[in-house]
């Protein structure tokens, strides 16, 4: 945004030129028309110079050119003499208005000037409004944005820094604080000095448009937290919901048989039943809790697997023997499965939520578990005779407190949130886990485990 003028020596020999062509341009209109009146084509090379070179150089030119009128086309020619009276006043006239005419030019050029700088203000304004408030990340934009200011300011390079610049003051080093609304919001560095009337042009819109792209960085922020706020009271709302629920039901179950139990005309067979069912409510209150806490610890990060070299086959065996179902399971598991590196403690109790899932809404037909190894995975499936579950509800099922609409008015006690242990127990140890199903075919549990090159010797036995 500096001054293009041209230097004054190229002004100086612009004018000189324009006086000695204008003079010899007029030799051959003398034949036409008096001399005085020819003088009027000295006012064209006093605007064109004027114009581009400015007041002084255009005054200057008028002042060359009243001389040259006189010495070679005022009579008598060749000396700086005027013998008709008429000439002085049409010399003096021509004078003024060659000195309006610089004039006049000047004020034209400093208007286009001004037009053409308030331009260059508004693209580069608009360049970093679109640099700054643009994108998502307007840190990641002050380079390009400082980038942008330097060649604006035809300078090498500048920088752009956040924060209140470490208490730097002034202009000192090239350092230009950035102010919004009173207080500082960065600093720009320059790596060469700018004219104050550059600066005063520059520094105010970018104040401004770095201001609006912190305060807005600042509302998103909120906005976030905000929203994490709502899912947080949602899952608040949701466990409580499901908490209240699913321990009210078999603590009712326990309390009422409890009570019965005390009545002295029960026969031992009501009283085993009874008995039964609170050891039965018991363990399923002692599940949920579990799958509280192991839901917590995930949500919270505390859940690191412990990796140990551990067979599958037997992680699958004891989360089958603890998993009760009347019907059974029907278990495929290929011969010499290698082992897996991964939390074995975790494993079971994955597999143990997939396989009472599965026994639930298995009905009266057993559950297939098969594992084998294609290329460098491990595959585990388990598959039940259920109703199935529809394509859309395939990933929320793992959602925590989400149940698919097919299963909530089936009969089924569950809390939701035996799922989301699984995916969060089996991807903490690199697997993945999905769900394959078509309503009323039944569903598949799909666990991929990682395969890996055993580097340590397993010890099978001691003795």
């Amino acid at each position: 945004m500096r001054d293009t003028r041209p230097p004054l020596w190229a002004g100086v020999v612009a004018g000189a030129a324009a006086v000695a062509f204008t003079t010899l341009a007029i030799y051959p209109l003398r034949e036409i028309v008096p001399a005085v009146s020819t003088g009027v084509i000295y006012l064209l090379a006093v605007l064109l110079v004027a114009s581009w070179f400015g007041l002084w150089v255009g005054l200057g030119t008028a002042v060359a050119s009243a001389l040259a009128f006189n010495w070679f086309h005022i009579p008598p020619t060749g000396r700086f003499t005027v013998s008709d009276p008429q000439n002085w006043v049409a010399l003096a006239v021509f004078l003024v208005a060659a000195a309006i005419a610089s004039t006049l030019a000047e004020i034209a050029r400093a208007r286009t000037r001004e037009a053409e700088l308030r331009r260059r203000e508004a693209d580069l304004a608009a360049d970093l409004a679109r640099l700054l408030l643009g994108g998502s990340d307007m840190r990641s934009a002050l380079r390009p944005a400082a980038d942008r200011l330097a060649r604006a300011l035809a300078l090498p390079g500048a920088t752009i820094e956040l924060g209140d610049g470490d208490g730097d003051g002034g202009d000192a080093d090239g350092a230009i604080p950035l102010l919004a609304q009173g207080e500082r919001i960065g600093t720009l560095r320059l790596d060469a000095p700018a004219t104050d009337e550059a600066l005063g042009r520059v520094v105010p819109g970018l104040e401004a448009i770095l201001g609006v792209a912190l305060e807005r960085e600042a509302l998103q922020q909120d906005i976030v937290e905000t929203q994490a706020l709502r899912r947080t009271d949602v899952i608040k709302t949701s466990l409580l919901r499901a908490v209240s629920h699913d321990l009210r039901s078999p603590l009712t179950a326990i309390a009422t048989a409890g009570e019965a139990l005390t009545s002295p005309n029960l026969t031992d067979a009501e009283r085993a039943e009874l008995a039964a069912a609170v050891t039965g409510e018991s363990q399923r209150l002692s599940r949920l809790v579990d799958k509280l806490l192991d839901l917590s610890r995930l949500q919270g990060g505390a859940a690191d697997p412990r990796r140990e070299w551990c067979s599958v086959e037997e992680v699958l065996r004891v989360a089958i023997d603890e998993t009760p179902h009347p019907a059974g399971f029907n278990v495929g598991i290929d011969r010499d499965l290698p082992l897996v590196r991964a939390d074995a403690v975790q494993l079971e109790r994955a597999f143990a939520n997939l396989l009472e899932n599965a026994a639930r809404y298995g009905g009266d037909h057993p559950v297939a578990v098969r594992a084998r190894v294609v290329g460098h995975r491990l595959l585990i499936r388990i598959v039940d005779r259920g109703p199935g579950i529809h394509g859309r509800e395939l990933e929320r099922i793992f959602e925590p407190f989400h149940r698919a609409p097919e299963t909530r008015n089936d009969g089924h006690v569950g809390s939701g949130l035996g799922l989301a242990v699984v995916r969060g127990f089996i991807e903490a140890n690199d697997g993945r886990v999905w769900a394959e199903s078509l309503p009323g075919q039944g569903t598949t549990f799909v666990v991929e485990l990682p395969v890996e090159e055993v580097r340590e010797p397993v010890v099978e036995g001691v003795g």
